[in-house]
């Protein structure tokens, strides 16, 4: 039951947090960590009463729950956080075992009429990022509070399913952080990462899920030194590029589709940075290769452009945001397509030269 418990208050898609009898905060979900902009460990050093003071609305709120026998409902209180505009809030104060209270957050919509300057963000790449986060985050609490009560359950065969589940969405979850679709500048925090494990949990996303049913290969040069990037980021590149593989081998029709991978050193490949610093040198080589139809020749100048699709439903995202990451990691990013042999070829640095590692 405890257990139930604890997955309910993480998969809340609400903020919440639970507010011990000293007034330090003990736990505070993903959707609370979002909305203060700050995790469990900054709470513990500063405290509650370092974002609500004595006398503020919340910590109010929480002064009645202390002495109340059931559940404190304070609405329309007007609440100014480190990470957004003043936002409009209800918030219901249970009180639990020995003294402690939970406190949930149910917010009225993010930015008031008042604040024109922020609306017009809102408007704005930045602000359609930002929002779009936040949207986003909110299932993905429910979907990894459901996967952790069903890891608990779980039979022997399932549980690995279950654990997918939970990193994937953590791992979403770390990008949606550090990505705010072509707004501001987030530069992936790199160190040595081994292409072979990345590309090892993309192949086992898409043969449980995108690529299902088709043939996937694997041509690896097991010698190759490691990378210089960002792990999660780097599963996305090539997640993304093996989604749009899957899709182009299955409009062969046939039941005929297959997609490779493979890994090599090429030697001699410089990249000319936009920032002016000196070509740095990008010899280690992905392709993903599928034997779909290939890529249309008036849709080729354009292909990693925002927007461009060929796809009935598809938003004309997927490559632009691959680019950009590849971009972001001083790497490069080409294909050739033929009917029949479409091949993506990234080119990044490895984790070799000193000067590299700032």
């Amino acid at each position: 039951m405890l257990r139930l418990k604890a997955a309910a208050f993480e998969a809340n898609p609400e903020p919440a947090i639970i507010i011990d009898r000293s007034g330090c905060v003990a736990s505070l979900n993903e959707a609370a960590a979002d909305l203060f902009g700050q995790g469990l460990p900054v709470f513990i050093r500063g405290g509650f009463e370092a974002l609500f003071p004595s006398g503020s609305p919340l910590a109010s709120v929480l002064e009645r729950c202390r002495g109340a026998a059931g559940v404190v409902w304070q609405r329309g209180m007007l609440l100014t956080l480190p990470t957004h505009s003043p936002i409009e809030v209800d918030a219901a104060a249970s009180p639990l075992a020995e003294g402690s209270v939970l406190l949930v957050l149910h917010c009225r919509g993010g930015l008031r009429s008042d604040q024109p300057a922020d609306a017009g963000a809102l408007q704005s790449a930045g602000g359609l990022g930002r929002k779009l986060a936040h949207e986003i985050k909110n299932p993905l609490a429910g979907i990894r509070g459901a996967a952790q009560l069903l890891k608990a359950n779980a039979g022997a065969d399932d549980i690995p399913l279950a654990e997918l589940i939970v990193e994937e969405t953590g791992r979403i979850h770390r990008l949606v952080d550090r990505m705010q679709v072509f707004s501001e500048e987030a530069p992936p925090v790199r160190s040595a990462v081994n292409i072979h494990v990345v590309l090892d949990r993309v192949r086992a996303l898409a043969v449980s899920g995108i690529a299902d049913g088709l043939k996937l290969r694997e041509n690896y040069d097991p010698s190759l030194p490691a990378a210089w990037g960002e792990e999660d980021q780097l599963i996305q590149v090539f997640l993304n590029l093996v989604k749009n593989a899957a899709e182009a081998a299955r409009a062969r029709g046939d039941g005929r589709g297959e997609i490779s991978m493979a890994t090599a050193w090429r030697d001699g490949i410089r990249v000319r940075l936009r920032d002016g610093r000196r070509p740095i040198a990008a010899p280690l080589e992905v392709r993903v290769t599928d034997n779909g139809p290939g890529v249309a020749p008036a849709m080729r100048d354009q292909l990693f452009q925002p927007f461009v699709t060929t796809k009935a439903h598809g938003g004309g995202l997927g490559l632009a945001l691959t680019a950009k990451m590849v971009a972001a990691h001083d790497g490069l990013i080409d294909f050739e397509s033929e009917p029949g042999r479409t091949v993506f070829r990234v080119l990044l640095p490895v984790y070799a030269n000193a000067d590299q590692r700032g």
